[in-house]
Order: C-alpha cells, then structure tokens, then sequence
C-alpha cells in the first residue's frame, strides 16, 4: 500500500484513546480500527475534516503517500527535478 495512516500517530501525540476519538469524530471504534490499520478502501472528505477538526491537524498529518519499490525510482526522479 502507498498510501500509510498515521491517525495512531496524532492520537499519541495528543493521548487520546479510540473510543474517544471515535465518539468525537462519529464513528464507531471498529471503523477507525479499519483506517488505522490501512483496510479503509476510501475516506469521505467529511470524515477526513471532523478528524482534522478533533485533531486539530492537517489532511497530510494522517495520510502520507510512500512510495512502492516499483515506484521509488519515478519517485527518486521527480524529487531531483
């Protein structure tokens, strides 16, 4: 998977627990198990901005693109330009 989550993250950062992350945000704790774990298959925008809204962070402190080993080279190249 390109694309890793890093919700387990923030929630340290800010020792919040699941639950009340999950309460805070609407959603049951299983679904934010889904996203943590990178099983979620899509984010709805609105889900996406109440977790930033609990969190108080950005999009791009959640989710971070990294690179398979098939696209580390493309990578590697569009970094150089």
């Amino acid at each position: 998977m390109a694309i890793v989550v890093r919700i387990d993250v923030e929630l340290a950062r800010r020792k919040m627990s699941v639950g009340e992350f999950a309460e805070r945000v609407g959603l049951t704790p299983a679904n934010v198990a889904v996203l943590k774990n990178g099983r979620a298959k899509a984010v709805r925008f609105s889900t996406l901005e109440a977790m930033c809204r609990v969190l108080g962070c950005q999009p791009g402190d959640l989710l971070e693109w990294v690179p398979d080993e098939q696209d580390a080279p493309a990578a590697a190249q569009e970094a150089s330009r």
